[in-house]
């Protein structure tokens, strides 16, 4: 118990300097927010009633936002791009998020997780962009990777981004055309949050899977002239390693997934949950076909490494082919070459004429013999 009274006495003051400090922050997000000129991560802040955007569009901050849901109902949604420390330290204050989480916002760099602190689920989404290539070469860019945290409460959402791509921009809207599923709450804007992200794994693992045929393809296919075989196997390697990178994305969501839509949550509408279900088989399949990437291009990769040593068995079949032709001259010329004086054929008229035309037959014979057997 003393161990325990310690820590509380430890702990407390520490809370009390954050508390201050997001104060002393929010009112630093919420003047940017006034100022059109300041910069601030907010990129949307809007109130939601009755699966409805409140009319007069976004609010001027998020400490509005929750006023206007306190007084009136519905749930405030606040997007926010890259924030900072500072930026994000009074909306955390302001909506009483949990500091590990906090952290974990701000820095980004997560690996995909959901995690629950006293009303607040804190989900962790890696997004995946296909980049575009003309060609597949050895440092080709095949994904990027960005995150997205969700932070869900009883009244609000909160969605930070990291990375350049993966705007929310056209998720907000399709669902704001769909009042019936926004009326669900803070869970309908995480279902289609989850929902989103898979479908962009969908989309980016039939790219990649094009990138994969293509390389097959060429592996298997006769070489251009000049081209050595094993050339490919640069190529193979990155592709490869963008898969784990995609492979690092999908992996430690499918347990979330699971959770979300299996087990009963406070935060989670009922009728929502289901939905969950149908996210989670589609990152069950995406999750097979990155396993299945991962196995097929270890084949590709043996396949063209095999053709490289087969290709440099053949060269020294043809190299020791020729060297055993060439032994045949020169073991004959060495003999006569030793300058002995007394050799049979050295007084012969046509001693000359006759050691040609024996290293012409034997050279021969050898020649054909080991084409016959496919060595040349």
């Amino acid at each position: 118990m003393s161990m325990i009274r310690d820590l509380r006495a430890a702990v407390r003051p520490s809370l009390r300097r954050n508390a201050l400090r997001g104060n002393n922050a929010i009112h630093h997000v919420y003047d940017a927010t006034r100022d059109p000129s300041a910069s601030s991560a907010v990129v949307d802040c809007a109130v939601y009633r009755d699966g409805r955007r409140v009319e007069g569009g976004a609010c001027r901050t998020p400490h509005e936002a929750m006023l206007q849901v306190r007084k009136s109902g519905g749930f405030a949604w606040i997007g926010l791009h890259e924030p900072t420390e500072e930026e994000f330290a009074g909306i955390a204050r302001e909506f009483g998020l949990h500091p590990l989480a906090v952290e974990d916002a701000v820095h980004a760099h997560q690996r995909p997780k959901l995690e629950r602190y006293d009303d607040t689920l804190f989900t962790v989404f890696k997004t995946i962009h296909y980049v575009e290539h003309a060609e597949l070469t050895a440092t080709s860019e095949v994904v990027e990777t960005g995150e997205v945290m969700c932070f869900t409460g009883r009244d609000f959402v909160i969605t930070v981004r990291h990375g350049g791509h993966g705007s929310l921009r056209a998720l907000r809207h399709r669902l704001q055309d769909d009042p019936e599923l926004l009326a669900k709450g803070p869970s309908a804007v995480l279902h289609s949050l989850a929902d989103h992200v898979v479908d962009g794994y969908i989309a980016v693992a039939g790219a990649v899977q094009e990138d994969i045929d293509e390389v097959e393809t060429e592996v298997f296919s006769t070489p251009a002239k000049g081209s050595p075989r094993g050339s490919d196997a640069g190529r193979i390697y990155q592709l490869k390693r963008e898969v784990l990178e995609f492979k690092r994305a999908v992996s430690p969501l499918l347990r979330p997934m699971q959770l979300l839509s299996e087990r009963p949550m406070r935060l989670i509408d009922p009728d929502i949950q289901k939905y969950f279900r149908d996210v989670a088989d589609h990152l069950a399949r995406v999750h097979e076909e990155v396993i299945g990437f991962d196995e097929l291009l270890n084949s590709i990769l043996q396949a063209s490494l095999a053709q490289a040593t087969v290709a440099q068995n053949e060269d020294m079949r043809k190299i020791t082919s020729w060297a055993a032709i060439v032994a045949v001259p020169t073991m004959i010329c060495g003999v006569y070459g030793m300058n002995f004086k007394h050799m049979p054929e050295l007084d012969w008229k046509y001693g000359y004429p006759m050691v040609l035309g024996v290293i012409g037959v034997v050279c021969f014979s050898i020649h054909r013999t080991l084409k016959r057997n496919g060595w040349l």
